[in-house]
């Protein structure tokens, strides 16, 4: 498949995100456009940095670490990938030494597992913590209470000394509700901005900055409430196969 549209969809979801960040008297800069290269090959990941993409997410490890092999990851002078689908605890190892982020820490046990993993790491690895905002059926920490616990139980294991880590909790996660209702999926993403607020009053991580909400369908309502992060895959590779 010739991937040369990708280019111009580049351009068009880029203009578009600029002018839901001017709406909310933000900077179009601000926000980051992650390419979600799941089920489209390297032939479309080439596409997408030479239109300027620099960050790249991948729903399965697999699926990664055979499409971003060390000669294609070597061309990317300068790329970031993110883990940002459902990972299972024993994928952990592999997860913490190849991504540069893992966008979808839903439990306290693998924030744990990805901290001791991450000792072996060049450079610290990211993690957000995805929280559920809609729907049930979506992955994640059910509530805030859950997702408190599990930072807690993080911080008492690095202060004892029980956990050696090159690992930073960076911010929130979450997929909004598959729905046509506007003010549901806006509520969604209000869900999340106030629970990275709630957590920043309460741990003052310097680094808690992120919030990775918004996809083809939801971007722009995203942005007006506050993401800095959407993850984008049909709007700029088209349907998968």
């Amino acid at each position: 498949m010739d991937y040369a549209f990708v280019g111009e969809n580049v351009l068009k979801v880029r203009e578009r995100i600029a002018q839901a960040a001017l709406r909310a008297g933000r900077k179009p800069e601000d926000v980051t456009l992650l390419a979600v290269t799941k089920f489209h090959p390297a032939e479309a990941v080439v596409a997408a940095y030479e239109s300027g993409i620099r960050s790249f997410g991948e729903n399965r490890v697999q699926e990664a670490m055979q499409k971003y092999g060390q000669e294609l990851r070597a061309s990317l002078k300068g790329a970031q990938l993110a883990m940002i689908g459902t990972l299972q605890n024993n994928k952990a190892k592999k997860a913490a030494l190849f991504f540069d982020s893992v966008q979808s820490v839903d439990s306290s046990e693998l924030l744990l597992l990805l901290a001791r993993k991450s000792i072996e790491r060049p450079t610290p690895l990211r993690v957000l913590l995805e929280l559920h905002t809609g729907e049930a059926t979506k992955s994640g920490f059910p509530d805030m209470d859950s997702l408190c616990k599990a930072i807690d139980a993080f911080l008492e294991g690095q202060s004892r000394g029980e956990i050696e880590h090159r690992l930073e909790i960076c911010g929130l996660m979450t997929m909004a509700p598959n729905v046509a209702d506007s003010p549901v999926v806006r509520e969604s993403f209000r869900t999340l901005a106030k629970a990275k607020e709630a957590i920043v009053s309460k741990y003052h991580f310097e680094s808690f900055t992120e919030l990775s909400m918004g996809m083809s369908g939801d971007f722009e309502v995203a942005i007006e409430e506050g993401s800095t992060c959407v993850r984008i895959g049909t709007a700029l590779f088209g349907a998968r196969a």
